[in-house]
């Protein structure tokens, strides 16, 4: 088993980041492609910082110098035309993913694509595309260098062949695939997602701190990080994203508590700004 040759992540954020990051560490080329030159520029100091930060735990076979050398950063979406897979990771807007897996597809016509959306039909993604068979989900967990799961979200119209070959890939980069067929939240937002708006609306109502929420399923259920500061870590942002977005879909059981709602609205997005439930 092993990972294709030349892999494009369009995308260069934490997540985009951490998707290039295991791909090089794995044996894969990586074209990472962004919106400005700018934007490329960080995605490239973005990687080589986790690359860095693996090294320093012993965790890489291979120099940091020769893994950033397999690594191309761009705002030029025709150099996707060698790769053989493109994951797409850019941010949870239905109208801004059809438009990259468009472009995608348009320079990479041969290639597998990807996306790596947490919540967002594949189905309905996959609209966008002339080569439907030819595309899923792959779901990766942030941090990606570190989490063990990738999610597989099979369309409709999935190839089962790509399936297969998809699995693959996962073994390749030692981590464990699940498989799921396309609906609300797959499996892992939703049942995620369930467990982080519940623990919101305990502290809303003042039946514990965030700390005693998170001790009762870290110490009485073994949950290695809790539902609270996993939010945090997640971003209370996307959380309440894809909240809504399950709400629209699923019910009212997923409508997000008004804390959430003002934590978001006065800025406070769990690490990525310094304070969420908890202070970073």
């Amino acid at each position: 088993m092993s990972v294709p040759e030349h892999v494009g992540v369009y995308g260069g954020g934490r997540m985009g980041a951490g998707i290039a990051q295991v791909f090089l560490t794995a044996g894969s080329s990586v074209t990472v492609v962004e919106s400005s030159p700018g934007f490329a520029a960080a995605a490239r100091e973005r990687i080589a910082a986790g690359l860095a930060k693996a090294a320093a735990k012993g965790a890489l076979s291979s120099s940091v110098e020769d893994l950033i050398d397999r690594l191309h950063a761009t705002d030029d979406a025709s150099v996707l035309s060698g790769a053989s897979l493109v994951v797409e990771a850019v941010p949870e807007d239905v109208d801004l993913k059809a438009g990259v897996l468009r472009t995608i597809e348009k320079h990479a016509p041969q290639a597998v694509v990807a996306s790596n959306t947490s919540s967002l039909s594949i189905d309905g993604l996959a609209g966008a595309l002339e080569r439907p068979e030819n595309f899923l989900g792959l779901h990766f967990f942030n941090p990606v260098p570190v989490s063990s799961l990738v999610e597989i979200v099979v369309g409709a119209q999935t190839a089962d062949a790509l399936v297969v070959r998809a699995r693959e890939w996962v073994a390749a980069l030692s981590k464990t695939a699940i498989t799921v067929t396309d609906s609300p939240g797959f499996a892992s937002s939703r049942l995620g997602v369930s467990l982080a708006l519940e623990a919101i609306r305990m502290v809303e109502e003042g039946v514990g701190s965030a700390e005693d929420v998170d001790t009762a399923m870290t110490l009485g259920y073994r949950h290695p990080t809790g539902p609270l500061r996993t939010t945090d870590i997640v971003g209370l942002d996307v959380r309440l994203a894809i909240a809504e977005h399950l709400a629209r879909e699923l019910g009212p059981r997923f409508e997000p508590p008004r804390l959430l709602r003002d934590l978001v609205a006065a800025g406070h997005l769990g690490r990525k700004t310094g304070k969420g439930f908890y202070e970073w």
